[in-house]
């Protein structure tokens, strides 16, 4: 048992990330009299985080807003790296929670390395092992496991994944992934609450021109780094191909501010009638985009958890996954940044009852929405201040 209160660090600085650490965040909180609760935020996306703290309303304590114009991963390592070390000699936290696979999480965790403060990782043991696929993150993932004190496992495959690579069992534990608990959280507000259900509705079906409670359409995200360039044509170009080929169902894209998304998203897909190119949502319409869609077609890593919660068939558009329990379980499938086999798996899923309903009748592995209770029970019996 804790004799004094912990003082526990929870550092994160992209949107996805945000989405994942907010429940966290107000389980500690929820846990005063063990935690002293800092929330510090790098602000690697700016606007995209803020979004998300708001929907979750949290409030940083520290905010390091390294976000500037035409950013790469020298200027976010450098500038998370050198900043936390001035945040982490002032706060002198007991543990240090990042999540996940950002650079923030990677260069958070070298500082940690650097100043001997523990560092615990939520949403541990994810591994493609392939050290470019995705890109940086598969990198940033296992530099993080090398120095974690404390392993949040999201699956029994990601413990073992961690186990293979020398970890101690005594330091990984089987959580489920918070995401799923941010997914209930969410959805359970807007039930609850039935003039912010209509709020949320109403721009949702102006802003796409459709109904989104009664029109079929498949929501699409795409901003990986390793498909920019013939990826992303690739992907655009099935896109239009599908939607020439069912033209009574509509494309839904929040496109990734990043340039290299706009840039090949607009010159290709811009103009087409059952095709809606919007800007990137907040967390909560987003989700009821989710909650409401046919099926998902993305690359990214979140959603391949997200969807199949919500019995949503989810394609992914790239060669590797580290999140493959989702692919044996059915409810993910693989179809890369090529647009023969896009095509092809979305107009599966359109036409075939059957290959539907075997994906989205499946069971998703990720977890029962209890995953911040089990981490935030782990801390109070491993850490020590």
């Amino acid at each position: 048992m804790l004799t004094t209160r912990l003082k526990v660090m929870v550092v994160f600085g992209t949107r996805p990330e945000a989405i994942k650490m907010c429940p966290l965040v107000h389980e500690l909180k929820a846990n005063a009299d063990c935690f002293d609760t800092i929330v510090c935020v790098t602000a690697q996306h700016r606007q995209m985080l803020d979004q998300v703290l708001s929907s979750f309303n949290v409030t940083p304590d520290i905010d390091l807003d390294i976000m500037k114009t035409g950013q790469d991963l020298f200027d976010i390592t450098a500038s998370v790296l050198a900043l936390m070390k001035s945040v982490l000699l002032d706060k002198k936290p007991d543990i240090v929670l990042v999540h996940g696979d950002t650079t923030t999480a990677m260069a958070t965790s070298m500082a940690c390395f650097y100043l001997g403060i523990k560092v615990g990782h939520v949403e541990a043991g994810l591994r493609t092992h392939q050290i470019r696929s995705p890109f940086p993150e598969e990198f940033n993932r296992q530099v993080i496991g090398k120095i974690a004190y404390l392993h949040f496992c999201p699956t029994t495959r990601s413990q073992f994944n961690l186990s293979s690579e020398g970890v101690s069992s005594s330091q990984t534990f089987i959580t489920g992934n918070t995401v799923i608990d941010a997914l209930h959280w969410t959805l359970a507000r807007i039930k609850r609450d039935a003039d912010y259900h209509e709020q949320i509705f109403s721009k949702l079906s102006e802003l796409l021109s459709f109904s989104i409670d009664s029109t079929r359409f498949v929501l699409i995200t795409g901003h990986r780094r390793e498909n920019f360039g013939d990826g992303f044509i690739q992907l655009c170009k099935g896109i239009l191909e599908l939607s020439q080929k069912f033209p009574d169902m509509y494309f839904v894209y929040p496109v990734h501010m990043n340039p290299n998304v706009q840039n090949t998203v607009l010159s290709i897909l811009n103009g087409v009638q059952n095709i809606k190119l919007i800007t990137p949502l907040d967390y909560v319409p987003f989700c009821v985009l989710m909650e409401n869609c046919y099926l998902v077609l993305t690359d990214s890593g979140g959603i391949q958890e997200e969807g199949p919660s919500l019995g949503k068939p989810v394609l992914v558009m790239r060669d590797y996954t580290e999140r493959p329990e989702a692919v044996e379980a059915g409810t993910v499938k693989l179809v890369g940044a090529n647009r023969d086999r896009i095509v092809g798996a979305v107009s599966e899923l359109i036409t075939n009852d059957s290959a539907y309903l075997a994906m989205s009748k499946s069971h998703n592995p990720y977890g029962d929405g209890n995953a911040c209770k089990r981490i935030v029970d782990a801390i109070k019996l491993n850490v020590r201040s």
